[in-house]
This record gives structure tokens, C-alpha cells and sequence, in this order.
């Protein structure tokens, strides 16, 4: 191949030779080209050098091909017929896939939903649908063609592409961690030993943990009061806890946002490392389209990406 490639003159030569012998003009071949001319003379030139004969006969104004010209640009022309035909109809062949991605409702909203406006940018051909449910998604199904999921691998339906650990700990608003602050001297720790106001949300998957799992992993067994108050999906008890309704259990790669911006604050030093991670997941057992590869390249470039 590497002496394939020597034997053939550049591509640039070879489009300016195709352009200027099909108009008969070195001017109307550069504004094709969007070149000066002196540049398609020189590649035409260059290509005389190289090939060691006339390939225009050069008249006032005008330039006619030679024999030898006239015969390589027919082929050229084919050739370059061709390969746009190829190229277009990959293009349309992105165009018209539609990758579904499979996660849960809290993933998707509090994590894709405010990257997916970059990954628009990065790639406008994509066609995107979002699958969010919080119970289990799989792929046999053909239902989704990308799934994040947070569990331990390895997965009977998926190949793993990319994993990310998170942490664990309790989150509120910052008026709540002062009014906290204010009432335990600043000791955050001696509140969650015995917390008031806990916001709980249900786990219909037993890898995601809920309170009762938190406070066993971090040793406090037996301090866990009653929730204050349960909601059936994470992102509305986040929510809740950014409205100052009392603590909610961070998951850091959830709440990264809200921590950043300030409507979240981390309460006390406790944290708890879940056994799962975050899994992108491909089929296991089918070959997924380029687009579905490059949708699930980038979730793991995202996932690999520093929080903060």
C-alpha cells in the first residue's frame, strides 16, 4: 500500500489537472477549486514534471488537453465520480440513524441533558433518542442501541466500553447547612449521626443505594430515623433538597451541577463508595452502526471527563 501511495501524484495536483481540462480554463478551475490560479498552474506544472510531458497545449487565453491529458482526467473523472457517490452515501446512510440511548430518568436529566447540547455541536448529523425509565433496560430487546447503567460487570447482554465510580453523601441547600451549622457549632457530623428531615427517593434497583444502604456502608446502623418525606424518582428528591426541604442522598456525578453552582453544598465529611459504577454498554451480541459507535464513544469520553 505504502508503494501505492508513492506512485500516485497528489490529490490536489490531480483535481486541479481533472478541473481546468473539463472547463478548458485555469481561471474558471480555481474558482472551483476556490484557489488562485497560480496555485492549479503549479499543480499542473508539478504534475508535467512528475509525469515528464506537456499536458496542456497553452494558446492565448485558452488551453487545450492533450491526448494524454484528455485520457488520464476521463478516468479521473470516474474515479472521482465515485468516490463522491460513496462519500454521499455514507453521509446519508448517518443521517437516516437514529441511536437510541438507554438510561434512567435521574442520569439522563441530571447528567446527558446539559451535555447533549455540546455533543450537538460536535456532531449535527445525529439523530438521538432518548430512552429514560428507572427500571432495568436491556439490550436484547433492540429497544435501545447505547445504555448507561450503574451496576457491577460484567452484563450478559453488553460489552463494557467505559465505567466511572461515584460517592456518595448527603446533600441540602445552603441555608439548611446553615441553619445546621448554626444549631450543631458547625459539627455537620453529629447531625447526620442522627438526622432530622431526610429526603428519600425509591430504589427499584437494589444497585442504587437509598439511605438505609448509606447509613449501614458509613457504620451508623441503627440512627436512621424515618424519611421526612419520599419521592419515586432521585431527580425530584434533589430537587426538593435544593428547595431547602431538608438532606437528600448525593450522588456526586448526579449532583456535580448543583454543587457547582452553589444550590447544593456537601453536608458533613461522610461519604460512602457504592460497589456499582456507571457502565456505557454496547450489545453484546450484534454489531452496532457507526453512529451508535461514535454516540457511545463520546458517553465515555464524557464519563471520563473530570467533574467540576
Amino acid at each position: 500500500m505504502a508503494h501505492f501511495r508513492k506512485s500516485i501524484p497528489s490529490m490536489s495536483a490531480l483535481l486541479a489537472l481533472e478541473a481546468a481540462a473539463r472547463h478548458r480554463s485555469i481561471t474558471l478551475a480555481a474558482v472551483e477549486l476556490g484557489v488562485t490560479q497560480a496555485a492549479v498552474s503549479r499543480q499542473i506544472s508539478a504534475l508535467e514534471t512528475e509525469l515528464g510531458q506537456l499536458l496542456f497545449h497553452r494558446r492565448h487565453r485558452a488551453i487545450e488537453p492533450t491526448e494524454t491529458c484528455l485520457a488520464l482526467t476521463a478516468a479521473l473523472g470516474v474515479s472521482f465520480t465515485g468516490i463522491r457517490t460513496s462519500v454521499e452515501q455514507a453521509r446519508a446512510r448517518v443521517r437516516d440513524t437514529v441511536v437510541t440511548i438507554g438510561t434512567t430518568l435521574a442520569f439522563s436529566t441530571l447528567w446527558l441533558m446539559p451535555r447533549l447540547r455540546a455533543f450537538r455541536d460536535a456532531v449535527p448529523m445525529a439523530q438521538l433518542r432518548m430512552v429514560a425509565r428507572d427500571d432495568r433496560i436491556g439490550l436484547e430487546a433492540r429497544e435501545v442501541d447505547v445504555v448507561v447503567r450503574f451496576g457491577i460487570p460484567p452484563f450478559a447482554d453488553g460489552r463494557v466500553i467505559a465505567q466511572r465510580s461515584d460517592v456518595l453523601f448527603p446533600v441540602c441547600a445552603p441555608a439548611f447547612a446553615a441553619r445546621i451549622a448554626a444549631e450543631y457549632a458547625g459539627d455537620a457530623d453529629r447531625y447526620i449521626a442522627a438526622p432530622r428531615d431526610l429526603i428519600e427517593n425509591d430504589v427499584s434497583d437494589r444497585q442504587w443505594y437509598s439511605w438505609a444502604d448509606w447509613f449501614a456502608h458509613a457504620g451508623l446502623r441503627g440512627s436512621m430515623p424515618a424519611p421526612a418525606m419520599r419521592f419515586n424518582h432521585y431527580t425530584d428528591a434533589i430537587e426538593a433538597a435544593r428547595a431547602g426541604q431538608g438532606v437528600a442522598l448525593g450522588w456526586q456525578a448526579l449532583c456535580d451541577r448543583f454543587l457547582a453552582d452553589g444550590s447544593l453544598v456537601r453536608l458533613g465529611t461522610r461519604e460512602v463508595l457504592p460497589h456499582g459504577t456507571y457502565n456505557v454498554l454496547l450489545p453484546a451480541h450484534r454489531r452496532p452502526d457507526p453512529m451508535g459507535e461514535l454516540v457511545a464513544r463520546w458517553l465515555a469520553d464524557q464519563l471520563a471527563a473530570p467533574t467540576g
